[in-house]
């Protein structure tokens, strides 16, 4: 498998103790199959090396010498002329003494330069051959009808263009463990396919390399690595080699490969916008060089396999997410208006389980739960939504092992190892549920995962030594949602309140309509009510029309006929009011008669002048009664208060009284004053259209002296 643990030389093995920790980037040491200069960024010379230095270039005094002078003027000038940036970059092909052919790539390294001479293989690729195998590649994976057949020719395409034994297709999983989809091998070589690795054998400082360096080669997994030489002054910073080719790996690492039986490796990228989808794992049982060429060229293969993963898997989702919208649009169509929500989901839990593949559906409004499918028991469910409304209102909840987030849910693994829900409405609450059944999962493991990496004597981390078989059974999960499915359960929510908000809205618009048909029949009830209130108005005034000319005919009055026209002004004008206040009134079948009294009192005391409008005192109870009656109500009162002023105190201002009391189903009407007193029946134009109003409303008429003054006092029923 890929590089896992590697180890700067100056670092004690027993501080190795966190896998995730270790400065993979700093070995200070190279492999052999080449050898490395360090320079200052800006010259040429030479301060440090490693490798077989002396060997290959025949310099055996090379510390302190210009680059031109181990590998020529050409190759040195190409070395130093790159600008500054990530990764290395080839410069050229160096031939050394002995005539053995070597690839240089140069690359920065905070303020130091790092030149690399790597061999070479003993033939070169023609350039049209490679870029024919790159575009018969190419064109493998673009009819590939799936991710699981596109790593599967993947892997046949490594295999024949590195010519290693066995390449993998190695796929990291959600949980940052491996699993090995796809592998082409020689018929010796032992298999993988389909099998697991634990995130350990990768961790993440060299995951993080791998996106920087998209190839890693370990040509020999048996060699000695070769120091950098003569070591870095004292409190000098370390040699990052993040993005050397010939960087050492942890001998742990070695122990690793060989307890596979590998005699090789060489691991190239799978990176998908930016993040490391998987690896080209190559093994071989033999070494085996992977020269630049070659490796430049499975760098390629490698991005256009990336594309075509990346086009696979966006053509997958973008399938499952125009299938899950058109099972939306049919389920939110069957959801009707007219009933209320929780009841309408009810009748389709079915269809809402399915939806997003779930096993089973509920819902929970307050404390009635329905259910379909296979759900756990209905107290269950309840805790649960009540659990969901409490803790992730405004968002949607999902778990592929529910009782890791909720442990009472152990209980119904069988039922709820999945979860997903929404809540509709807090306060209630309301809450719409799904589960998934448990899944029950045999894990095939390349060896114990759990013996991954130990620590042995000494604090010294060792890798495990057997690669056999391992199956682990895994319970308590359920089948993992799907980007799609979490998507179609948001849409879903969605739409759902877009339906109860349009619920709020019809019944909002039907209260309205209600508002205005109720309306309009007040109208028509008030048409009606004026109507008879006019009849009787009119009826009133030929009746004080009557009194009046019966008034003149018998010359009873002796006064100027000045103060007779004034005194029917007033009369004429009260009854004005009388029907003024009842047009303007808010209620139209009853009338408020304490409120209509103190509206027209106010209104008689205003036009009778100032000085009555401090003396008018009332007391008025609220009665009600129908809006007829209390117009004949209402021309008594002002007939009362009329001959009042009149009489009492011969028509200049004095204390009136006014009371307005309930007694047993009749109202009761009190005028008092404290005015000369006395009463003549039927004398007066007053008293005789006091006298025939009593009768319309069937009620007794009493006169009582006050001493001082005259109470008169109406008894009339409210019906």
């Amino acid at each position: 498998m890929p590089e896992t643990l590697s180890a700067d030389l100056a670092v004690s093995d027993a501080d190795l103790n966190d896998c995730d920790r270790e400065p993979i980037h700093i070995p200070g040491s190279i492999q052999p199959h080449g050898f490395m200069l360090v320079t200052g960024a800006d010259d040429a010379v030479v301060a440090h090396g490693a490798g077989d230095i002396e060997d290959i270039t025949g310099v055996q005094d090379w510390v302190g010498q210009p680059v031109s002078a181990l590998l020529g003027e050409v190759i040195a000038q190409a070395a130093a002329s790159p600008a500054p940036g990530e990764g290395a970059v080839f410069v050229g092909r160096w031939t050394a003494p002995s005539g053995e052919a070597f690839d240089v790539s140069t690359h920065l390294s905070g303020t130091r330069r790092i030149v690399e001479v790597e061999r070479s293989g003993d033939t070169t690729h023609i350039g049209i051959d490679l870029l024919s195998r790159m575009d018969k590649a190419g064109v493998a994976f673009e009819r590939a009808a799936n991710v699981r057949q596109l790593a599967a020719r993947a892997a046949d395409e490594f295999r024949s263009l590195t010519g290693f034994e066995r390449v993998m297709i190695y796929r990291f999983l959600d949980d940052e463990a491996g699993s090995v989809l796809a592998e082409s091998k020689a018929p010796e070589m032992s298999s993988f396919l389909n099998h697991h690795f634990p995130a350990t054998d990768i961790p993440r400082q060299a995951r993080a390399l791998y996106v920087r360096n998209p190839v890693r080669v370990i040509p020999e997994v048996r060699y000695q690595p070769r120091s950098l030489r003569p070591p870095l002054p004292e409190g000098a910073s370390p040699l990052d080699m993040s993005d050397s080719v010939l960087r050492s790996v942890s001998p742990i690492h070695l122990q690793y490969l060989r307890n596979m039986e590998v005699g090789s490796s060489a691991s190239i990228s799978i990176v998908t916008d930016g993040v490391l989808w998987g690896l080209v794992a190559c093994h071989d049982s033999q070494p085996r060089l992977l020269t630049h060429e070659t490796r430049i060229a499975a760098t390629a293969l490698a991005r256009g396999l990336a594309r075509q993963l990346k086009a696979k898997d966006d053509a997958e989702l973008y399938r499952e997410r125009v299938r899950l919208r058109g099972l939306e649009d049919e389920l939110v169509a069957r959801i009707p208006l007219e009933e209320p929500l929780d009841a309408a989901l009810a009748k389709h839990l079915d269809e809402i389980a399915s939806l997003i593949g779930a096993t089973g559906a509920a819902v929970l409004r307050g404390k009635n739960v329905s259910t379909g499918g296979a759900c756990p028991p209905a107290d269950g469910v309840a805790a649960l939504g009540n659990w969901v409304a409490k803790t992730a209102a405004g968002r949607l909840v999902s778990s592929a092992s529910l009782s890791e987030i909720f442990p009472a849910a152990t209980a119904w693994k069988a039922e709820a190892s999945g979860f997903m829900a929404f809540v509709i409405a807090a306060e209630e609450p309301f809450v719409l549920m799904w589960f998934r059944a448990e899944k029950l999962e045999v894990v095939r493991w390349a060896g114990d995962p759990h013996t991954a990496v130990k620590t042995g004597e000494a604090g010294k981390l060792t890798p495990r030594a057997s690669f056999t078989e391992w199956t682990e059974t895994v319970s308590g999960r359920a089948q993992r949602w799907t980007n799609p499915e979490i998507e179609s359960a948001g849409r879903f929510r969605d739409a759902l309140f877009e339906l109860r908000a349009l619920r709020q809205m019809r019944r909002v618009n039907q209260s309205l309509q209600e508002s205005v048909a109720d309306r309009d029949l007040k109208l028509e009830h008030q048409d009606f009510l004026l109507r008879e209130v006019n009849h009787r108005v009119q009826n009133s005034l030929q009746l004080i029309a009557s009194f009046l000319s019966l008034q003149a005919r018998d010359n009873v009055d002796t006064r100027p006929p000045s103060e007779v026209l004034k005194e029917a002004q007033r009369r004429v004008k009260a009854v004005s009011l009388v029907h003024s206040r009842l047009y303007r009134a808010d209620q139209f079948e009853t009338i408020d008669l304490g409120r209509y009294f103190s509206e027209l009192i106010e209104d008689m005391a205003t036009s009778s002048g100032q000085d009555w409008a401090t003396l008018i005192h009332t007391e008025l109870a609220p009665i009600s009664i129908e809006a007829g009656r209390a117009v004949t109500f209402g021309l008594v009162l002002t007939e009362l208060i009329i001959n009042a002023q009149k009489y009492a105190y011969g028509g200049s201002p004095g204390p009136l009284y006014v009371t307005l009391e309930e007694d047993r189903g009749s109202a009761r009407v009190i005028v008092a004053d404290e005015g000369v007193g006395g009463h003549q029946s039927g004398k007066g134009f007053g008293s005789r259209l006091i006298e025939s109003l009593a009768g319309q409303l069937g009620a007794a008429i009493e006169y009582r002296a006050a001493r001082p003054g005259l109470r008169v006092i109406l008894t009339a029923p409210i019906g």
